[in-house]
């Protein structure tokens, strides 16, 4: 291998350290990654944007709209709650998960997640049960789902993509099934029987503020004018709050912590206050004082009284920016209340804290915040919207009959005659589906245009040429025959094993997607050094870049529920790896026998 490969090879190994540090989003750094490849000569402009037109990302686009169709017509909900019921916790376990799994084969697990959580979360509240013995097995299981076909993860959308490039027919809607379906079946038996005892018997998140008192930060402002000013604390009715406690005043460039009930009160003081959010909200009742969040400080917040809860997505642009900087308040017209991390409040000033992907945003709001920003991107609404149950009647049908004949579409394809040029592919199918939904009114076109996740694109867009330039090295092959050296003896079922380890390795640190097009030049090269059929090893790489259940930063689903169960770092590896090795040992066996080298 020359220095273009050992160059490449650095290259991925700083993105890779990059994106477990989160440096800056994810997309960015695979932006600079490849910006890197093509300044050094070693990619061409057109093969560093041969990623922005493959059939497999262009169709994980358009599937976005069609999903979050479904989603806005709320045509998923009715069947779900006829799952739910006064059932007992075992057998309600079963009517979720086997649900979800069945609906992430057809839709994008992820909108699933978001559209299901907030349901589930408050079953379980009403049933006086633990959201957290829930909520992981409910990302999981839409994981699992996504895995049975070809449209049910955006991973095996990319991988078919790059079997296409690589001179390989187009997968069929079904044909992951063959090991996907099993992958599914023994997967949801672990949860049901082995994974669900494994989970926390953790309080949800906002039931604990409110019922328990969990403390949270929150600023208010003395406004120029107000009447409190040249009181001190006691006289304003500020030092026995119920359920409050004032921890410090911020005057000026002066810091006063320990505050002492004669501090006499100035214009413009900053109070922060620590306590139960049900009475935050009664320091609004204090005339002169105004809560603040942000830069613009002179809009109080007298209209929102409702609260919300957000988790930050990894495409969010608010990820890297303090949340003084980003501006949310105006930009959102919300106030965040407080941000949990890893299950934890981050105790410090919410101005100054820094927002990762994942961050659990406690925010108040008004109604026009849910209807603006349910379909956002940058942020996954995970509290109980009242939108959910009161979506459009007449849409329903006509999206679930659009979906279905996608469905039918994608499945009969191969059968069906050529429209011109043209065959009845994945991508003709799932266009025609979005433009059915725009044409029917089943999304409106500034919904389909929020439901494009540009961040997530970029990212595998960028990761299609990062991916090409390890092949074109010749870094794909040197790996390639580190794998083969290492597993040979173990025969061709040791080096499928082998491959299948790294895969998840990666998407363990790493997004799926990236994961998925990163790892198939490898899994394509060690194919043809060991002269075999390539195609198993990229139905391989399908599973084993979806199969990411042992950290939360590695799937998406796994990072909405994250925030909102409670769930510790410790929590997804103890339920995680198990799962992990299980679907290893049925995919390394399975594929060999459904697919000939």
């Amino acid at each position: 291998m020359d220095w273009q490969g050992w160059f490449t090879l650095a290259v991925l190994v700083c993105m890779i350290i990059a994106l477990v540090r989160e440096v800056l989003g994810p997309d960015i750094i695979a932006f600079m990654a490849l910006g890197v490849l093509v300044c050094s000569g070693i990619l061409t402009p057109r093969e560093a944007v041969i990623g922005f037109s493959n059939k497999g990302m262009l169709t994980v686009a358009i599937l976005f709209v069609v999903a979050a169709a479904i989603q806005n017509t709320g045509a998923l909900y009715g069947l779900f709650y006829s799952f739910l019921g006064e059932k007992r916790h075992q057998k309600v376990f079963l009517r979720i998960i086997a649900p979800i799994s069945l609906f992430s084969a057809f839709l994008n697990n992820t909108p699933i997640v978001v559209m299901f959580a907030p349901l589930v979360r408050q079953w379980a509240i009403e049933h006086k049960i633990s959201p957290s013995k829930y909520l992981l097995p409910l990302s999981y299981a839409a994981i699992l789902g996504g895995m049975c076909t070809l449209i049910g993860t955006s991973t095996t959308l990319i991988v078919n993509g790059l079997m296409m490039d690589h001179d390989m027919p187009s997968m069929s809607m079904f044909e992951i099934s063959k090991v996907g379906l099993p992958c599914a079946l023994i997967g949801l038996l672990y949860l049901r029987f082995i994974g669900a005892r494994l989970l926390p018997n953790r309080r949800d998140l906002i039931e604990d503020v409110m019922e328990r008192g969990r403390d949270y930060l929150v600023e208010m402002r003395v406004e120029e004018n107000s009447p409190l000013i040249g009181q001190n604390i006691e006289q304003a009715g500020l030092r026995h709050l119920k359920g409050l406690y004032l921890v410090k005043i911020i005057r000026g460039t002066e810091s006063i912590a320990a505050v002492a009930p004669k501090v006499r009160l100035q214009g413009d003081d900053k109070l922060i206050f620590t306590g139960k959010v049900d009475t935050i909200r009664d320091l609004r009742n204090f005339n002169g004082l105004v809560p603040i969040t942000g830069p613009d400080e002179e809009k109080d917040l007298k209209n929102t009284d409702k609260m919300a809860e957000a988790v930050v997505s990894p495409s969010s642009p608010l990820i890297g920016t303090t949340i003084r900087n980003s501006n949310f308040r105006t930009r959102y017209r919300a106030s965040i209340l407080a941000v949990h991390r890893n299950g934890e409040r981050i105790d410090s000033k919410i101005g100054d804290i820094v927002l990762h992907p994942g961050d659990t945003l406690l925010l108040l709001t008004s109604d026009a915040f849910e209807r603006t920003w349910i379909h956002s991107q940058d942020f996954y609404l995970v509290s109980e919207l009242p939108d959910t149950k009161r979506a459009a009647t007449k849409q329903k049908p006509i999206a679930l009959a659009i979906l279905t004949l996608m469905i039918l579409a994608a499945t009969l394809g191969p059968y069906l005659p050529r429209i011109g040029d043209t065959s009845i592919d994945m991508f003709v199918c799932a266009f025609g589906a979005a433009v059915l939904m725009l044409v029917t009114r089943c999304i409106s076109p500034d919904e389909a245009r929020k439901s494009l996740e540009v961040n997530v694109l970029l990212l595998i867009a960028c990761a299609f040429g990062i991916g090409m330039a390890l092949e074109k090295t010749g870094a794909a092959g040197y790996i390639a025959e580190g794998i083969i050296m290492g597993f040979s003896q173990f025969g061709t079922v040791g080096i499928l094993a082998g491959l299948y380890l790294v895969t998840i390795l990666f998407s363990a640190v790493i997004t799926n997607n990236a994961t998925a097009v990163l790892v198939f030049p490898i899994a394509y090269q060690t194919a043809l050094h060991l002269s075999l059929n390539p195609r198993p090893f990229a139905i391989l790489v399908a599973i084993a870049a979806s199969a990411s259940f042992a950290t939360p930063i590695a799937y998406q689903t796994n990072m909405i529920v994250h925030g909102p169960g409670g769930y510790k770092f410790s929590d997804f590896l103890k339920a995680g790896i198990p799962l992990n090795l299980l679907l290893w040992l049925v995919a390394v066996f399975a594929i060999p026998f459904f697919w000939t080298f």
